[in-house]
């Protein structure tokens, strides 16, 4: 599976993404088809890569969770006023 890791131009975002022949590769943060391919190791597997990846997994991780959280501090508040 053709799997490329690219950089947002617009909000500097880095991300993976399969991407299949028609495919237009998108930034899932801002949704911006401006984007960088950038030179990726895959097929190398090391304690940094690894880490590097787990990091990143946390930061997506807490970013859905602090969403979540203003999410329903929002619809909390629109409820109850």
């Amino acid at each position: 599976m053709p799997i490329f890791e690219y950089e947002c131009r617009e909000c500097h975002s880095q991300f993976e993404q399969l991407v299949l022949k028609d495919d237009t590769p998108t930034c899932p943060d801002c949704k911006s088809t401006d984007l960088d391919r950038l030179l990726s190791i895959t097929s190398v597997s090391t304690d940094g890569t690894r880490e590097r990846n787990l990091g990143r997994a946390k930061q997506a991780a807490k970013k859905v969770q602090r969403d979540k959280a203003h999410a329903e501090h929002e619809a909390y508040h629109h409820h109850h006023h």
